[in-house]
């Protein structure tokens, strides 16, 4: 899939496998209990045995850490924590010699607090050009004690604090993570120069956190609405998704076009519409926004055929691939997501292979290939998300998530850290052993395995990737796909088995990983088939 672009061919990431490495969650070189950079390269063998073709790298930079290192404090280095430029370096040189891309985050809508333009901006006076850079204003109310407008935070509570001096400024997040004003100039001199140095550095790309956030409504006006949060992605807000942000990104396209080796941008974009979400994909814009409708759908061929069809709709206006995602490190994990349970573990490989089907880009999270679920029931002494002290202990966060794979051994963190380590930053349950990859590579029968297998022919077949596909009739309750040439894939979402009139040779089936050459057309509930057929 490493296109030569040159050649007329597509580029490689219409329709590239990206693997998320949620980095302090994935291997500890050096046994604090804290995955780094060291222990991401040596685990990068299974990223691409999986079938992957891009790793994509979960912020590393120095940060106080107060949300997961998304509070950065400088943007061109490497957190002691995780590591140094050289170990940087050192990944970055064995990822290429693998065959896997690398991107990056880089998160331009706030800072930390201790940045050092912060602090600069907090010692500077009202109106100064060091607090321009951030989003300062005066208060209402007789004596500026009231916030500016009504704006609330993501992880809960206003999305202002007030100074020593009395001004308050922006932080739709933490409020250890102050908003940019990227109405600056300066701001945005200062971004691409950050872009320049990964770049440099032989990074392939980057993935925008909060894309649609770093222009705001000229005025800041109230949004006159309670529970913000839960409109994002469903309702206009004059903090999200302003149609200035474009701008940005048609500067940042010529940047990455500049180097060579189609180096890319992808949006974590949250906007109302389909419509309004391919804006970010235009030609002269980004590469890639995360589609986030189908990890949203419930499990149902109604709702999965709607997103199939808006999200390809949409795209296919702008001539941009469309991504499928069905986890992160922000939402809870398929399996528990579909039910938990043997149930969530069947509709999250069922719903896996449905999207390696479709035309587009498949984004996975690691410990997907495992079928992990999410830790629910995490001591309440270990939880580390801001929002559990932002929501008042209200809501656990997203730490159920963030709980670190499980590599091989029989106790925990199985071999999460070096020979003999008993470290974890979040504590990984007990009864993982089974789940780990060790186990699971030495079953035949196994999520593990069942990933390789289907990402392998997704690979090679030469009707998956990019490209079209046509709905095929079907009874209530199941979905089949065809795409060309002689390809069809078939989801039951009911619980019960349905016969299906489908001839053809079985090549991957959800429910299992042996999967025999002859089909009967009998397909089990919450299985998803695919099938080579010959005209």
């Amino acid at each position: 899939m490493l296109a030569d672009e040159s050649s007329g061919e597509e580029s490689w990431w219409r329709d590239a496998v990206v693997y998320q490495v949620y980095v302090r969650s994935f291997r500890d070189s050096d046994g604090d209990g804290v995955g780094d950079l060291v222990g991401a390269r040596e685990r990068l063998e299974h990223v691409a045995e999986l079938g992957a073709d891009a790793v994509w790298l979960t912020p590393f930079y120095p940060s106080p850490m107060a949300d997961g290192g998304y509070d950065v404090a400088d943007h061109c280095g490497v957190d002691p924590l995780f590591g140094t430029l050289e170990d940087f370096d050192a990944l970055v040189e064995r990822a290429h010699a693998l065959g896997l891309r690398v991107l990056v985050d880089v998160v331009p809508n706030h800072t930390s607090d201790a940045h050092p333009w912060f602090v600069e901006a907090l010692g500077a006076a009202r109106e100064s050009p060091e607090r321009e850079r951030y989003l300062f204003r005066d208060g209402r109310g007789e004596h500026g004690e009231l916030p500016p407008n009504d704006w609330e935070s993501v992880f809960g509570g206003p999305a202002w604090s007030r100074t020593a001096d009395g001004q308050w400024y922006l932080h739709l997040f933490d409020p250890s993570q102050p908003d940019l004003n990227w109405r600056n100039p300066q701001v945005r001199a200062d971004f691409r120069e950050v872009l320049t140095f990964w770049l440099d550095r032989g990074v392939d790309g980057f993935r925008i956190d909060v894309a649609h956030g770093m222009i705001k409504r000229p005025g800041l006006p109230d949004t006159g609405l309670r529970q913000q949060i839960g409109m994002l992605g469903r309702a206009e807000l004059p903090y999200f998704d302003q149609d200035e942000v474009h701008e940005i990104y048609r500067e940042w396209r010529g940047l990455l076009d500049s180097y060579s080796g189609d180096r890319i941008g992808v949006a974590e974009a949250w906007a109302p519409t389909s419509e309004r979400l391919a804006r970010y994909v235009r030609p002269d814009e980004l590469h890639q926004a995360f589609n986030f409708a189908l990890l949203e759908a419930e499990f149902s061929a109604e709702r999965f055929h709607a997103v199939v069809d808006e999200s390809l709709r949409e795209n296919c206006r702008v001539g941009a691939t469309t991504t499928w995602v069905l986890g992160n490190h922000d939402v809870q994990r398929p399996v528990t997501r579909y039910g938990g349970g043997d149930v969530g573990l069947r509709r999250a490989c069922a719903a896996a292979l449905f999207s390696f089907a479709l035309p587009g880009s498949v984004y996975l999270y690691q410990g997907e290939e495992l079928g992990l679920p999410e830790v629910l029931d995490l001591p309440e002494e270990a939880l580390r998300d801001p929002i559990w002290e932002r929501s008042g202990h209200t809501s656990r966060g997203r730490d159920g998530c963030r709980v670190p794979i499980p590599w091989e051994g029989r106790h925990p963190p199985f071999g999460f850290g070096p020979e003999g380590s008993t470290e974890s930053w979040l504590p990984v349950p007990e009864g993982w052993s089974e789940l780990s990859v060790r186990a699971q590579h030495l079953r035949t029968e196994s999520v593990l395995r069942l990933y390789r297998s289907a990402l392998a022919l997704r690979r090679h077949h030469p009707a998956l990737g990019d490209g079209a596909h046509r709905w095929v009739d079907a009874p209530e309750a199941v979905l089949i796909l065809r795409r060309e040439p002689g390809f069809v894939c078939a989801t039951n979402f009911r619980d019960e088995p349905v016969e299906l009139e489908l001839p053809g040779e079985l090549l991957c089936r959800s429910d299992r990983v042996d999967a025999a050459p002859s089909w009967s057309g009998a397909l089990p509930g919450e299985t998803t088939v695919w099938l080579r057929q010959d005209r």
